[in-house]
């Protein structure tokens, strides 16, 4: 009996190839977008922890100078002889790479990949030229340093790990230390690091910048893309099984009748589902990769340029998304036929003789009453949630509530145009297209959901982009900015600018916790280039003046929105010093928050730190001959100073490829919903024939029948895309004042740009007549005796 079933169950797809290909691609595509995502994700979390595990970042206390420079090598002598187990470290980039110098004799655990207790060649690693570890594509950019590279897969991507000593003689920093590791196990007596070193600052392991973390909502950004993508080739998948099952009805009832338990014939139609979800999801996972293998370039760049984080480029197959990517197919085809299998589980023996109009097993009143209950509950968590998940429940709210508010508004749009047409054939395509609505209607939720996707985050990344120019415009007013390489170098930096530039503005900056969070304290000298530049989202009156005068603080939004700090609050940033916040700055693209002070009132709370950056005004005529000064005069490295406008193309660049995986992911996502067009117009073509049949016998031709079609999914995808955008703009809305502020606490002015939005438009019409023109085409060329069989075999 269990062949018997199998056997006809297989016999429905071998007589429907179309409707197998639909299931098939729509899943396949569907598990493509999600695990494309989870591969990036993997890929990039992976790489934080090879950090992590390598540089023991964010594990071990740190010490560093409380002036931001180097430490000298006496210092380290010193605190090793007082008794602190500490290890030293230095940093630096050759080219692209981040090179490590590392000491193995004095290094905590398990730190670097030479370790003393583990039977590594110390010597090797010690004498001569030295040795170098790091992955294989990074020690290809370090193949003409004269030193012996080791293929170690385990380091962190773009970093290399080697012995202090070559590290110093590469970099060229002979003697100089950056940071001292201390060791979890510290002396019992050792002195205090006042007494031992007073101008060396001790931060705590939980104070060390957790890379992972200031990520988590980038990451979080994609999931919820990949969800999106998945969820509208979802519907799909669910359209392909809904009309498989209404045309299994036949075959189900004398399947039954002939005495094959309902139980079992349950059971193996979902072992079916499960076989095919397996491979459509093989299918998907391999795509899947190619889609990650594409986009994990600009993803590395935007890891890097925003959060500093290293992220290999090259992709690995690692289990956590490929059978994520297995367990995402079989649970969204159970969920896709869910439905269905119930429906098949209460059908009396002997009902569904015939199977029933596909386009008319839908109620649109539930429907609509579910659809007002989601966007009720969108509206209720948009004024009233709180936390990144209560925003992403707002979206996942908005999204499924508008797409199922879909086919009612559509229905009573096409009913009202059918009472205002006057001929008989409008009245007709008025009428069949209103009935056609059920059938398209996952096809058409799926456009509506690209299309509002489209809308919203294109009107993000737009407003964005307006927001951060002209943020850059506000930072970036010095025409040059010079880095020093220590206090010699700086004071000669001002000797030079003081006789040959208008301005000099020091950049003086300090870590430390505020309001119970990280933050960086700047001290902003007085002068007209943050008069005139800078812009508040809110302040006190007089503001500059007060500030000048000492009398309180500006902080950013970040500060503002994480610390409940408003206008007039009192913030400590000393044991004796408290001030009110005087204005709040808006500061994108920094994920912590800010604090500024004028520069006497740093000076005095931070004695030691001095500036190594500046930033000096001058005539933009004048910057090359000012970079030459500075270089012949100061010894100043061409690659210490920047431009203006160098800053700002790094900086847009940076953005560009920042939005470069969403937008993808959206081209994507708009191309499911064409294909979810095609298939339904396609599986619903042969079910119309009785439909059109008595039309075609009075008179209109199959040509006027196809062009009708054409037009009728055009119409559709019309009406679809104009209720798109509200829901486009509402995600828009919902992604700049309620995500991202929960995600990165700053919130984005929106703006509109309606010739995009046109665009758009345009392009889900075209996307909809590609779609209808194959079975509009098909309908044309039908044989008339097709036509007329439907009246020799009465329905």
């Amino acid at each position: 009996m269990t062949g018997a079933i199998l056997s006809a169950l297989a016999s429905h797809w071998w007589r429907n190839p179309l409707q197998l290909f639909t299931l098939l691609a729509g899943l396949a595509l569907a598990t493509a977008l999600w695990s494309g995502v989870q591969a990036i994700n993997a890929e990039a979390r992976s790489s934080y922890d090879a950090a992590a595990a390598t540089l023991g970042e964010g594990q071990f206390a740190q010490i560093t100078a409380r002036d931001g420079g180097p430490i000298a090598h006496e210092r380290y002598i010193a605190l090793r002889r007082a008794g602190w187990a500490v290890s030293p470290v230095i940093e630096g980039r050759l080219g692209r790479v981040r090179l490590i110098g590392l000491e193995p004799l004095t290094a905590p655990g398990d730190l670097g990949p030479v370790n003393p207790e583990g039977g590594a060649d110390l010597g090797a690693f010690l004498a001569g030229s030295g040795q170098i570890f790091a992955r294989t594509e990074t020690l290809a950019q370090l193949s003409d340093i004269g030193v012996q590279g080791v293929a170690s897969p385990d380091v962190a991507p773009n970093t290399a790990l080697t012995d202090i000593g070559v590290a110093q003689r590469l970099l060229g920093r002979a003697g100089q230390i950056d940071r001292l590791i201390v060791a979890p196990d510290q002396p019992l007596t050792r002195p205090p690091l006042a007494e031992v070193a007073p101008d060396l600052n001790l931060s705590t392991a939980q104070d060390v910048s957790d890379v992972a973390r200031l990520t988590d909502s980038f990451h979080l950004n994609l999931t919820a893309f990949g969800l999106l993508s998945f969820a509208v080739g979802l519907f799909i998948v669910h359209g392909a099984i809904g009309l498989a099952f209404e045309q299994r009805r036949a075959m189900v009832r004398t399947l039954r009748a002939l005495g094959a338990p309902l139980g079992r014939l349950i059971a193996l139609m979902a072992v079916e589902l499960a076989v095919l979800a397996l491979v459509a999801g093989g299918i998907g996972v391999a795509l899947g990769y190619a889609i990650a293998a594409a986009l994990l370039p600009d993803v590395a760049a935007t890891l890097r340029g925003l959060y500093g984080a290293d992220v290999s480029g090259q992709l690995t197959l690692r289990p956590v998304w490929w059978l994520s990517g297995l367990a995402i197919a079989l649970g969204g085809t159970a969920v896709a036929a869910s439905g269905a299998l119930l429906s098949l589980a209460r059908m009396p023996l002997l009902s569904g003789a015939h199977p029933r109009a596909w386009s008319m097993a839908r109620r649109q009143g539930g429907q609509a009453v579910l659809a007002a209950a989601l966007l009720t509950l969108s509206a209720v968590l948009a004024i009233r949630g709180q936390g990144l998940v209560a925003g992403f429940v707002m979206l996942g709210a908005l999204l499924i509530g508008g797409a199922l508010a879909l086919p009612p508004l559509l229905a009573l749009i096409l009913s009202r145009a059918e009472g205002l047409a006057r001929s008989p054939v409008a009245q007709w395509f008025w009428a069949d297209t209103r009935q056609q609505v059920p059938g398209l209607s996952l096809a058409l939720m799926a456009l509506m959901l690209a299309m509002a996707a489209n809308v919203g985050v294109s009107t993000m990344v737009s407003s964005f982009r307006l927001t951060f120019t002209g943020f850059l415009d506000q930072r970036l007013a010095s025409e040059l900015y010079v880095t020093a390489e220590d206090a010699g170098q700086a004071a000669a930096i001002i000797a030079v600018a003081g006789e040959h530039a208008d301005a000099i503005l020091p950049i003086l900056s300090a870590e430390r916790e505020v309001a119970g969070q990280p933050a960086q304290i700047f001290g902003a000298r007085d002068h007209a280039t943050y008069r005139d530049n800078w812009q508040f989202l809110r302040a006190a009156p007089d503001v500059w003046d007060r500030l000048a005068r000492g009398e309180g603080v500006l902080i950013n939004e970040q500060m503002y929105r994480r610390g409940g700090l408003d206008l007039g609050a009192v913030i400590a940033l000393g044991p004796d010093v408290t001030l009110p916040v005087l204005g709040i700055h808006g500061d994108y693209g920094n994920p912590i928050g800010q604090v500024i002070v004028t520069e006497a009132r740093f000076r005095d709370l931070f004695p030691d730190v001095s500036a190594r950056q500046f930033g000096l005004r001058t005539d933009p005529a004048e910057v090359p001959a000012l970079r030459a000064r500075l270089r012949g005069e100061a010894g100043v490295a061409e690659g210490a100073m920047i431009d203006q406008s160098a800053i700002k193309a790094a900086s847009l660049a940076v953005f560009e490829r920042t939005f470069a995986v969403t937008t993808a992911l959206n081209i994507l996502t708009l191309a499911v919903a064409g294909f979810a067009i095609l298939m339904s117009l396609l599986t619903l073509a042969a079910m119309r024939v009785p439909q059109l049949a008595p039309v075609w016998a009075l008179g209109l031709t199959r040509r006027r029948l196809a062009s009708l079609d054409l037009v009728r999914a055009v119409v559709l995808a019309a009406l679809t895309g104009a209720l798109a955008l509200p829901l486009g703009l509402g995600l828009a809305w919902a992604l700049l004042a309620v995500v991202n502020v929960e995600a990165f606490g700053w919130r984005l002015p929106m703006y509109l740009f309606p010739l995009d939005y046109l665009r758009l438009g345009v392009l889900a019409l075209l996307a909809a007549a590609l779609a209808a023109l194959w079975p509009a085409w098909r309908l044309s060329r039908m044989p008339p005796a097709q036509l007329l069989g439907v009246f020799r075999h009465e329905r």
